[in-house]
């Protein structure tokens, strides 16, 4: 930050981190570069099992049987932030269902509805990321 101020603002395209952008009818879409700062202040938060690691960082969703712990009182459809068992943020999603319709859901029900991941780095999904 502190090099940009001796760059002309005419001369500067950008700088910091990219957290999204906007889409062509004027909505906000959150890049995977905003897992930091999402993790860190996020109020509804899911934990997955090992065995469904890859399956949602491949881009599929978290299904019942997949799901370690959620954070109490997370209501349907709100922003959830997916970590490992061992606290790495994974990436983030919607909740597909809220806590307690999660506990009477069938095994192979959706629990989280995948939005971005870190393998999106590594898949290529998004060319221009900003």
């Amino acid at each position: 930050m502190k090099t940009a101020n001796s760059v002309r603002r005419e001369d500067l395209l950008h700088v910091g981190v990219c957290l999204g952008k906007f889409t062509k009818s004027g909505k906000f879409r959150l890049h995977i570069t905003a897992l930091e700062y999402l993790s860190q202040h996020a109020k509804y938060k899911v934990w997955v099992k090992p065995s469904s690691e890859m399956s949602f960082l491949y881009g599929n969703h978290v299904i019942k049987s997949g799901l370690a712990r959620m954070t109490e009182n997370t209501p349907q459809y709100a922003g959830v932030v997916v970590y490992s068992m061992s606290d790495i943020p994974l990436g983030f999603g919607v909740a597909a269902q809220s806590t307690e319709h999660c506990q009477t859901l069938e095994p192979s029900g959706n629990v989280v509805l995948h939005q971005s991941d870190i393998g999106e780095y590594l898949r290529g999904v998004e060319d221009d990321m900003c």
